[in-house]
């Protein structure tokens, strides 16, 4: 049974949300079927605020043409440190951005802009460890149940213990003002990626629930606050495109407990967002395009992630979402080249350490779908290609390259491959498919 709350507490964001969730859990209990439903949406709420690939989020990016009115932290904004430090962040060179963000919490340190800055970037260093970053996982449904290599024990209490950091900051400054628009963006900020810890960390899901909603009641107080604080309608907007994309009787359920939302609103929000070319514009382009590719508009996210993938040239997922995209909306020869120049530019060392193999996988199932065996094949070795392949991609790598190998009648370089999966890990999923397979070849 997955905990209810990482710290072995509630950490709502009020009496109100405490006594909301509750009462939802009582409402859902006639329902297993509802209530895994829900916190499924529930759960997904809180991961996309955050970036389907590199996974930003929240995190007050820095405006490069220059501060605005509306916008979080604004003196932040003209900070070389937070400029760099944020390129290096979406260019995912997590450990220099991490560098540059301790140094800037060490001159500011009653800031919770500040440790949220910090925050967010260890979070998300440690999620591209766990292998918690495929956008294939977000696009669909099936996140929920993926399980990713488990998180560090340091790096969890050293999340914990900047989450208690930042809400005490943000709490003080609530208290000596409870209508400070700065401490409640920042709380909802907090929260969000509180949200996203329990969620993918812990899987702790009403815990997820409890602080999404968090954010959202608090970024939505700061837009009543000021109207304009185009930020603050990220969170806002995103919870309204999920909200509106459950089912009815889910839409009921959450209903009874103030919780509602519509498609058009949550893409309208997103839209004004990733418009403003503000803090948080590129976080609102990913999440746009996360949910205009569950409404397949391809070409809408496209244009988003083609965008993104110029701007940080270091950031592999991009261009690859690029691919995924043109693979989903019927151009196939496109997302061919868009995978052959991902795994190109990997071996030019233009990622660096980053797992650029994907991109090799990413074609190979391409070719496969196409029913071209050998191209796949082909597609598929290069992972074991790659300097330091993530082991989960490999491994069913060559479980992929071993079932081409069966359909070309290349029974004895099948079986080698199956033997291979078994090597590396033989209790997963792909080792079983390889046990079938070597009792008997795969046949499609």
């Amino acid at each position: 049974m997955v905990p209810d709350d990482a710290f072995g507490s509630s950490r709502a964001p009020a009496n109100s949300v405490r006594l909301n969730s509750k009462a939802l859990t009582v409402g859902m209990r006639a329902s297993p079927t509802l209530l895994q439903r829900l916190v499924h949406g529930s759960a997904l709420s809180a991961l996309a605020v955050l970036c389907l690939m590199s996974l930003p989020a929240l995190a007050q990016a820095p405006n490069a043409s220059g501060s605005s009115p509306h916008s979080a932290a604004a003196s932040q904004q003209r900070d070389p440190l937070v400029e760099a430090a944020f390129d290096r962040f979406y260019n995912m060179d997590y450990d220099r951005a991490i560098q540059e963000f301790e140094k800037f919490l060490d001159r500011h340190p009653s800031d919770p802009s500040a440790v949220n800055h910090l925050l967010t970037t260890i979070l998300m260093r440690e999620l591209y460890r766990m292998g918690a970053m495929n956008s294939g996982e977000y696009a669909n449904d099936s996140f929920i149940g993926q399980a990713h290599r488990t998180a560090d024990p340091k790096v969890k209490e050293r999340i914990k213990r900047l989450v208690e950091q930042a809400e005490g900051l943000e709490d003080q400054q609530l208290k000596a003002n409870p209508d400070s628009i700065d401490a409640l963006y920042a709380r909802g900020v907090t929260r969000a990626q509180f949200a996203l810890y329990t969620a993918l960390v812990e899987r702790a899901w009403f815990s997820a629930l409890r602080n999404a909603v968090g954010a959202r009641r608090d970024h939505e107080r700061v837009l009543e606050l000021d109207p304009n604080y185009v930020d603050a309608k990220l969170v806002v907007g995103t919870h309204n495109y999920v909200m509106g994309s459950l089912p009815w009787s889910v839409k009921v359920a959450v209903a009874l407990v103030g919780l509602s939302g519509t498609k058009e609103k949550g893409l309208e929000y997103l839209h004004q967002v990733a418009d403003s070319n503000g803090e948080n514009s590129v976080d609102a382009k990913v999440v746009l395009s996360l949910f205009l590719r569950r409404e397949h508009r391809y070409d809408e996210a496209r244009a988003f992630m083609h965008d993104l993938a110029e701007r940080y040239p270091g950031n592999y997922l991009f261009p690859l979402e690029e691919a995924n995209l043109l693979r989903s909306g019927g151009h196939a020869q496109e997302a061919a080249a868009a995978y052959r120049k991902v795994w190109q530019n990997g071996r030019e060392e233009k990622y660096g350490n980053l797992h650029y193999e994907i991109a090799a996988w990413g074609l190979g199932e391409l070719l496969r779908s196409q029913k071209d065996h050998a191209g796949a094949a082909a597609a598929l070795e290069l992972v074991g290609e790659s300097p330091n392949p993530d082991p989960e991609i490999l491994q069913k790598a060559n479980l992929a390259a071993g079932e081409m190998y069966d359909l070309m009648q290349k029974r004895d370089l099948a079986v080698k491959k199956y033997q291979t999966v078994l090597a590396e890990n033989a209790g997963t999923p792909p080792a079983e498919k390889a046990r079938e397979h070597i009792r008997e070849a795969y046949r499609e």
